[in-house]
C-alpha cells in the first residue's frame, strides 16, 4: 500500500476504509501508538466495524528507535517502527474490554471534574450566605448544604423576606422539605433569628444565591447521569474487581479506567508505581532514609480510588481490617496505614485481574 494521508473527519475516515476495502479483515492488523485522546475517535472507529486494531506503547516504539544507528524522526520513520512492533508482538490487540475500560476512564474522569466544580460552587455558596445570613450556619447544624436550607433560598434568598414569611407557610416549606424534621417552633426560632440577621443587605447576594444553587442542582444531576452511565458499563463488563467486599461500581470503574490494559503491568510494583503509591527515595552519600512517603506520581485518579477503595475494605474484610490495625499499632499514621492496605489491595486487584479470578481472600 502506498502511503496516504486522510483528515480527521467523516470524509478522511471514509477515504481511510476505501483503501482498506481489497484487505481481508480477519488477516490485516492496523497498527497505532497509543497517543493520549489523538487516536481513540479512529481506534473506536476501526475496531466498531471489526477491524483488529494493534495498540502499540510509545515506549516500545521509541526503543526501537534507539536502536537505529541515525537519530532521526519523521512519519515515514515513524511508520517503519509501527510495522517492525507489529512483526516483533510488541503490541496490544484492542478488546471489547479496552473499549469500555476507555468509556469508564473518560467518564470517571469528566465525573471528578464535575465534582470538583460543584465542590467549588458549594464553597462560593458559604460565602454568599455567611454575608448575607450568617445565623443561618447556626440554624441547619448539619450545614447549609442539605434540601431544606435550599428550598427555604430557592423560596426567600433574603433575611428580611423569611422574617415577613407567614408562619404557616415557613413551617409547612421546612416540615416538607426535612421530611418532618423542622416543627412550628424551628420555624419561629428562625424567624427571630431572620429579623435579628446582622448580614448585609444587598439584593445582589440574594441573586448570586439563587445562581448558586441552581449551578450545584444542575451538577448534581449530571452526577446522577453520569453514574447511571458507569453503572451500565460496570453491569456490562462483570469485571472480577466487583468481588472484592466495598470497592463499589464507582470505586471499581475508577480503577478499571485508570488501568485500561492490566498486561501493562509485569508486577504489581509497577501497577503501584503507575499509581504513585510507591515510596520515594531519599539518599545522600551514606544515607539512606529509612522512611519515606509515597510518590504520588503517575495516575491521580487510581492513587485517589485505591486510597478509598482501601479504607472501605478495611470496613468489611477482616483480613485487612487486621493489616490495617497492624499497622497503627506499629506506630503508623491512618493514611500512613491505609497506604499500606492499599499496597496490599494492589497485589490483589494485579492478581485478580491478570488471571480473572475472584476475590477469595479471607
Amino acid at each position: 500500500m502506498v502511503p496516504f494521508a486522510f483528515s480527521n473527519d467523516h470524509s478522511g475516515f471514509q477515504k481511510l476504509l476505501k483503501h482498506l476495502d481489497s484487505y481481508s479483515k480477519e488477516e490485516l492488523y492496523i497498527g497505532m501508538e497509543s497517543t493520549a485522546h489523538y487516536a481513540e475517535n479512529l481506534t473506536s472507529f476501526l475496531f466498531t466495524r471489526g477491524f483488529q486494531v494493534c495498540i502499540i506503547n510509545p515506549i516500545q516504539t521509541s526503543s526501537l528507535r534507539k536502536s537505529n544507528i541515525r537519530k532521526t524522526k519523521t512519519d515515514s520513520v515513524d511508520t517503519y517502527l509501527i510495522i517492525k512492533a507489529l512483526t516483533l508482538n510488541h503490541y496490544h490487540l484492542y478488546s471489547e474490554r479496552d473499549y469500555n475500560s476507555l468509556q469508564l476512564k473518560n467518564l470517571c474522569r469528566f465525573r471528578q471534574k464535575l465534582m470538583k466544580a460543584r465542590t467549588k460552587v458549594k464553597i462560593q455558596l458559604v460565602t454568599y450566605v455567611d454575608l448575607l445570613f450568617p445565623e443561618l450556619q447556626y440554624f441547619f447544624k448539619s450545614g447549609i448544604h442539605g434540601k431544606a436550607c435550599y428550598t427555604l433560598l430557592k423560596e426567600q434568598p433574603n433575611p428580611d423576606r423569611i422574617a415577613k414569611m407567614h408562619l404557616t407557610r415557613l413551617t409547612n416549606l421546612l416540615s416538607k422539605s426535612s421530611r418532618g424534621h423542622f416543627k412550628q417552633s424551628k420555624a419561629v426560632h428562625l424567624k427571630e433569628l431572620a429579623s435579628q440577621s446582622v448580614g448585609i443587605k444587598n439584593d445582589t447576594l440574594s441573586l448570586q444565591i439563587l445562581q448558586s444553587i441552581k449551578q450545584i442542582e444542575m451538577y448534581t444531576e449530571q452526577l446522577a447521569e453520569v453514574d447511571q452511565s458507569i453503572h451500565e458499563i460496570m453491569d456490562k463488563m462483570d469485571s472480577v474487581i466487583k468481588t472484592i467486599p466495598g470497592v463499589g461500581a464507582i470505586n471499581g470503574a475508577m480503577i478499571i479506567g485508570e488501568i485500561g490494559d492490566i498486561s501493562r503491568f509485569d508486577k504489581p510494583c509497577q501497577l503501584l508505581a503507575y499509581a504513585g503509591l510507591d515510596p520515594s527515595v531519599y539518599q545522600s552519600g551514606n544515607f539512606t532514609a529509612a522512611r519515606t512517603r509515597m510518590s504520588k506520581r503517575g495516575s491521580k485518579l487510581l492513587r485517589y480510588a485505591l486510597i478509598n477503595a482501601a479504607w472501605q475494605t478495611t470496613l468489611v474484610n477482616k483480613t485487612f481490617k487486621e493489616y490495617y490495625d497492624l499497622k497503627v499499632s506499629q506506630g503508623r499514621r491512618h493514611y500512613n496505614a491505609l497506604g499500606h492496605v492499599a499496597h496490599k489491595l494492589v497485589r490483589v486487584i494485579h492478581k485478580m485481574m491478570s488471571s480473572n479470578v475472584e476475590f477469595n481472600l479471607a
